[in-house]
């Protein structure tokens, strides 16, 4: 059941109307994907982006979490009798988790405290007259009734200390306090970190926060990361330090009401002990771990963004390719891909030292290229690539070939090579030969080979393994399913690992439509997909639309356009007189189109428009055109770098502080942000992707470290 107020909530915290918020619930309720909504329910949903409808997702299990803990802790409370209407009322009120846990910290189950002890010795009456400051008489007077000579309370001073503990614990359990000091730390704590003893005398990639202070309100999450890592690997230690004598102030102004009672020096005693033991170091931790948090989510989306690009990548498309993987002692490992990806042949050359055939690895090289009639190569960028690249463009231009080499980022390709999915698509080869096919199928479409990958190895996180797994993986698979249903695919040649990403399918209806192609052949309709064993209706209808078939009977069963507007489709050619596949592409018939006149209940003008604009350009690839960066030749190794020398790379991961760049050294270059643009930015994603060819000028190499350090060459 939806809490009455959780479409309210949402609405405020999306800023989007109660209306599209409560339809987008009701498809997802209905069993509707988000891909699926966000291109074919605009009407309901008032055009929400993917990204907005996604949020609404987010932000919709963060409160039906939030309701499920408030009831738990309700339950709990209640159980030992200290349920009142107030807190009730408190709890039932509160969005925010932190102040939910404030509010249920003085009831929560722990283990015996301090605290706990003392009240067990009868001091909390004590405790509770100190704090309410209304006693009179002497001090000896207040304490004489607690103090039992034959017991641990001997004298005055040991009921006057146990009794501060139980004030101290009292105020550190307030919730009030805690949310005041918590915001204030956030605002005004300062994050200081130093190296430990262990490491003072050795330099590490943590050197610059060996002595290191920066307000905690503006730490970049790239460091907060860097720093909590550092502390895992006993390299560094924090703190965050909070002005002592003004927060020390603002308790005593809330817990001391006159200067007259005889104890007042007990209670500021107490609250000091509150503050430093108990208060301080929790919530230090808290807001460590809550700025950590808000850090992991800007990693997540640095690496979201960077992987949708990597996967919106420009396809060399339906080319010959060469894939090598390259390698010394064992060769360099070669294999064919047609022009629709399918594999041909492997064979394996041994062009560079120490196990070199130089003559051998050309004759099968040219005889390969001949044979295939291959257009491009793809080069692995791992160990060997540059002494690959350049013996292949010795080859071509010997032989006055018309073939272009390119590196690609082999990134995750051994990943790949050793997997199921890899096994499964090529069970009868050797890993190296499926790691050259990999190769080559990157080159030729970036989108279908990578979502065969566990995003996390291909490279281009930030501190990907410091983050929540759980929230990456959702983020991750989001951008690949936004990527994939972006572009659609053919359903006559994708990969079960591809088609596990259209909305609706997943990965046992992808492996029945794959067992279906092999066994009866090319689909040759869209509807024949229903023929699929446990593809149904509603599968059908959520990924139908994503799905292309080339050259099928009904020409816009390639194309982006639902099944369910056909027959507007069919009506719109109709009335202009013309034949279905002479309305499509044709913007001289498509642009005359009165749209209004085919509004349904079901189809309005968010559909139409989306459905003039496909039949305009039907089945075009979004994707740019397909581009490759050029290295130096006559740089080979990190040793060859010179500062000053201008040299070109390819951006092979973006971070919040910049841009690493491969300059074929085998170890990216970074360009910091602030060598980015002429402008000043605060995200480098605004001004460089992954995958972009770029020239650099290199500022700075770290040869012990192996740090490089660019800047990119900018145009005036």
């Amino acid at each position: 059941m939806i809490h009455p107020h959780i479409t309210t909530y949402i609405s405020a915290d999306c800023d989007i109307p109660t209306g599209p918020v409560t339809a987008t619930l009701a498809l997802f309720d209905d069993g509707a994907t988000l891909p699926f909504i966000a291109r074919y329910r605009k009407e309901k949903t008032g055009g929400l982006t993917e990204t907005q409808i996604r949020t609404i997702q987010t932000r919709y299990d963060y409160y039906v979490s939030l309701f499920a803990r408030q009831e738990t802790i309700l339950k709990s409370i209640q159980d030992q009798g200290k349920l009142n209407s107030d807190l009730e009322s408190q709890i039932k009120r509160t969005t925010d988790k932190q102040h939910l846990e404030d509010l249920y910290l003085p009831y929560k189950v722990k283990r015996k405290t301090k605290a706990d002890l003392a009240k067990d010795q009868g001091l909390g009456p004590l405790a509770e007259i100190i704090l309410k400051q209304t006693a009179v008489g002497s001090v000896r007077d207040i304490t004489a009734p607690f103090i039992h000579p034959e017991t641990d309370i001997a004298t005055q001073e040991d009921a006057l200390s146990g009794a501060r503990i139980i004030i101290a614990q009292t105020i550190a359990d307030t919730s009030n306090f805690r949310t005041h000091l918590r915001d204030k730390m956030t605002q005004s704590g300062v994050l200081e970190t130093k190296v430990t003893s262990k490491f003072k005398e050795t330099r590490t990639k943590f050197d610059m926060y060996y002595q290191f202070s920066e307000p905690l309100r503006t730490a970049a999450s790239h460091r907060l990361l860097a720093i909590r890592r550092g502390e895992k690997e006993n390299v560094l230690n924090w703190k965050i330090k909070l002005e002592e004598h003004t927060t020390l102030g603002y308790l005593e102004k809330k817990l001391i009401k006159t200067t007259q009672f005889r104890l007042t020096d007990q209670l500021k005693t107490a609250i000091k002990d509150a503050y430093t033991r108990l208060i301080h170091p929790s919530i230090q931790t808290e807001c460590f771990n809550l700025k950590c948090e808000t850090a992991e989510g800007d990693s997540i989306r640095v690496f979201s963004d960077n992987l949708h690009n990597l996967l919106m990548a420009a396809p060399a498309g339906e080319k010959v390719i060469m894939g090598i993987d390259p390698g010394f002692r064992t060769g360099c490992k070669i294999a064919i891909v047609n022009r629709t990806g399918l594999y041909q042949d492997t064979a394996t050359i041994f062009p560079v030292p120490p196990m070199l055939k130089l003559e051998a690895a050309e004759k099968t090289v040219l005889h390969m290229i001949k044979q295939y009639n291959v257009s491009l190569i793809a080069i692995g960028n791992g160990t060997g690539s540059k002494e690959t690249m350049q013996f292949i463009k010795q080859v071509i231009k010997t032989n006055t070939l018309d073939v272009i080499p390119v590196i690609v980022n082999e990134s995750g390709a051994s990943v790949y090579s050793a997997s199921e999915t890899a096994v499964e698509e090529y069970p009868d080869l050797d890993v190296t030969v499926r790691g050259a096919i990999s190769i080559a199928h990157r080159l030729q479409d970036p989108l279908a080979e990578l979502v065969k990958i566990d995003p996390k190895a291909i490279g281009v996180g930030q501190y990907q393994h410091d983050v929540n797994q759980t929230q990456l993986k959702a983020a991750l698979t989001f951008t690949t399913e936004t990527a994939v249903n972006a572009i659609g695919v053919d359903l006559n040649t994708a990969s079960k690992a591809l088609l596990t990403y259209i909305a609706g399918i997943g990965p046992t209806i992808a492996k029945n439509i794959v067992a279906y192609r092999s066994q009866n052949g090319a689909f040759s309709s869209r509807k024949t997909l229903l023929k699929v064993p446990k593809l149904g209706p509603k599968a059908y209808e959520q990924c139908i639309g994503f799905l292309r078939i080339k050259k099928a009977k009904n020409p816009l069963d390639n194309t982006s356009i639902h099944p369910e507007a056909y027959t507007i489709v069919q009506q719109m050619a109709d009335d202009m007189k013309i034949k279905l596949d002479h309305l499509i592409g044709n913007p001289e018939s498509v642009n005359q189109l009165p749209l209004e006149d085919y509004v349904t209940d079901t189809i309005g003008l968010p559909t139409l428009k989306d459905i003039q604009s496909e039949l305009l350009k039907p089945g075009v690839d979004p994707r740019d055109e397909f581009t490759y960066a050029k290295f130096d030749d006559a740089i080979d190794e990190i040793e060859d770098l010179k500062e000053g020398m201008t040299l070109n790379g390819v951006v092979t991961n973006v971070t919040n502080f910049g841009a690493f760049v491969d300059i074929g050294v085998h170890q990216d270059g970074l360009i910091h942000i602030s060598k980015l643009s002429n402008a000043f930015i605060k995200n480098p994603q605004d001004v460089i992707s992954v995958g972009e060819p770029v020239s650099v000028t290199v500022i700075q190499v770290d040869l012990k470290l192996k740090r490089i350090q660019l800047a990119r060459v900018l145009k005036d």
